[in-house]
């Protein structure tokens, strides 16, 4: 990563726009892919061992961030400190568990022993060196999702103290496609795995056992085996209570022995979770595993750079991207690094960029720039969640949020995705610049996968200030657009959350850089008008926005 090859750089140097020798390019002109590729190969670098939070690459990762918006002109965003703290508590589990399956009362049939990796995941966030589970009594609960207002509720009677769940992943909307039923093929935070961890401990169970199937959780099972393995990380202050003693995941074919054994296929119990009258029911076996953890209190940092504003410099435009990946995993002997080249350097470099363009303009703008590079994200987006419950700058006089998670490395596309479309008016600032650029807005290609749920801005969003997650969508432009298209569409499979997530020759920042000039935009226009934008009338964040004015109008 530290030496490009030639030819990886003649490529990107066809493919990304370059400035004149002795230009000193301003604004939206100074975003440069060769930049970004630079910065990709520091931050990716096998010495960074994967990024992994309280690690000794952490130091190394503020240390370059920081150096290059000191040389972009910014000011420390904390402060006079680039850091903001955010305590957290490591744990990491020993691979050498086995879940075991065993009928339970008079029932009949096999026991089985799921081994780790190869048919379950299990964790915990309880800070003990051991987790007993000893034959908790298995609960079929559906989806695990008590929705009001979809009056849906798989808890209904069902008392789970002592007890371990098996819910399935996602909702029943993308189960039936029935656009009537939750909100259909996309995916309502109901359907996210954290959601179902969340909802369980607030019933009191000892456990949940979360269903894997590619297409509904939007990955396959390597990602589960990556993201869960090695260690894990919590926020400090999280309460005892929302720590279940059990998290833990299992493949479809061992999903498919247990319903056997307990007298159903597995589809015949997916029928069922879809009924209306669904009631959960015992699945006549228990389940018992013992975590061997290795917990340690940790101090990691969200890192902050400025560019104070001319005017309103209590006013605020966010732009974020997450620092962290998964660290490193010796039991992968060929390759133990967790090396984040797209998710989420690429959003780092993006960072840079912007705060390099913003860094060259002749007028600062009215309102504060704020880059925030976020710790934990991968985690459960802790960093984030710790800036939006201590923010440095006031989340009322808040502008917006721009986030940037894995950006686009395959090539210039017509397209723009907005996650999440038709939340806010932030859009209309996007439909802007998009215009300007000859391209345009399109729906969210795999709504069901949940993206909204799982990157930075959502825990903006759930305090109220308005947060836009656009990215490149899938028509890809240019004599390459073929090729671009198939390396976009192996990511998931072949690199997500895996050692191969590295920088590649057959990179072509062009439609990054696309988007970087589309967030410049954005961000430059929001810091120079007066408005605060909202979000749209029947948005569930909308009712905290727009008490958030009236603490604007009394500062």
């Amino acid at each position: 990563m530290r030496l490009f090859a030639l030819s990886g750089l003649f490529v990107l140097l066809a493919a990304c726009e370059q400035n004149a020798p002795g230009e000193s390019p301003a604004g939206a002109d100074a975003i440069d892919g060769i930049d970004m590729i630079h910065h990709v190969g520091a931050l990716a670098d096998d010495d960074m061992q994967g990024r992994a939070p309280g690690s000794p690459a952490e130091e190394k990762v503020i240390q370059y961030l920081t150096a290059q918006f000191a040389e972009a002109g910014l000011q420390p965003g904390n402060g006079d400190s680039w850091t903001q703290e955010v305590p957290l508590v490591k744990i990491t589990a020993s691979p050498d568990m086995v879940m075991t399956i065993a009928p339970q009362g008079e029932s009949e049939g096999e026991t089985m022993q799921l081994a780790y990796g190869e048919d379950m995941m299990a964790f915990t966030r309880r800070l003990q060196p051991e987790i007993v589970v000893e034959e908790s009594p298995l609960v079929f609960a559906g989806y695990g999702i008590v929705a009001p207002e979809y009056d849906w509720n798989d808890y209904e009677g069902l008392d789970v103290e002592g007890k371990t769940v098996v819910v399935l992943v996602n909702d029943p909307g993308f189960a039936t496609q029935n656009p009537e039923l939750f909100t259909g093929n996309a995916m309502t935070y109901y359907g996210r795995w954290t959601y179902k961890y969340e909802e369980a401990a607030r019933q009191g169970a000892a456990g949940v056992i979360i269903v894997h199937e590619t297409d509904a959780a939007g990955y396959p099972w390597e990602v589960v085996t990556g993201s869960w393995s090695g260690p894990q990380f919590d926020l400090a202050s999280a309460g005892e209570e929302y720590r279940l003693p059990l998290r833990s995941w299992i493949t479809r074919d061992a999903a498919e022995r247990l319903f056997a054994a307990s007298g159903m296929t597995f589809e015949e119990a997916k029928a069922m979770a879809l009924e209306p009258d669904f009631q959960a029911r015992p699945l006549n076996h228990a389940v018992s595993i013992t975590i061997n953890n290795t917990v340690e209190e940790i101090t990691s940092n969200n890192i902050l750079a400025k560019l104070p504003g001319a005017t309103r410099p209590n006013e605020t435009v966010i732009y974020t991207a997450h620092w962290d990946h998964l660290g490193t995993n010796p039991a992968n002997t060929e390759d133990p690094v967790f090396n984040g080249a797209v998710d989420n350097a690429t959003g780092l470099a993006g960072l840079l960029e912007l705060a390099e363009a913003f860094g060259t303009l002749d007028e600062t703008p009215d309102r504060t720039i704020v880059f925030l590079a976020v710790t934990a994200e991968e985690s459960g987006l802790l960093g984030s969640k710790w800036y939006a419950e201590h923010p440095v700058f006031p989340l009322e006089t808040t502008a917006g949020v721009i986030n940037m998670d894995s950006m686009n490395v395959y090539g210039p596309t017509q397209d723009v995705v907005v996650v999440g479309y038709g939340n806010s008016e932030l859009e209309e600032y996007l439909a802007r610049a998009v215009e300007e650029q000859g391209r345009e807005i399109v729906p969210e290609e795999h709504p069901e996968r949940g993206y909204y749920y799982r990157s930075d801005h959502f825990n903006f969003a759930k305090y109220g200030v308005p947060a836009l997650y656009a990215e490149s969508g899938s028509e890809y432009t240019g004599e390459n657009a073929a090729e671009a298209a198939r390396h976009a569409a192996e990511y998931t499979e072949k690199r997500y959350h895996k050692p191969s997530d590295e920088y590649a020759e057959w990179w072509n920042l062009e439609g990054a850089v696309q988007d970087l000039k589309l967030y410049f935009a954005i961000g430059q226009e929001l810091a120079n008008t007066e408005d605060f934008p909202n979000w749209y009338e029947g948005n569930e964040f909308k009712a905290i926005r727009d008490r958030s004015a009236d603490m604007r109008q009394g500062q």
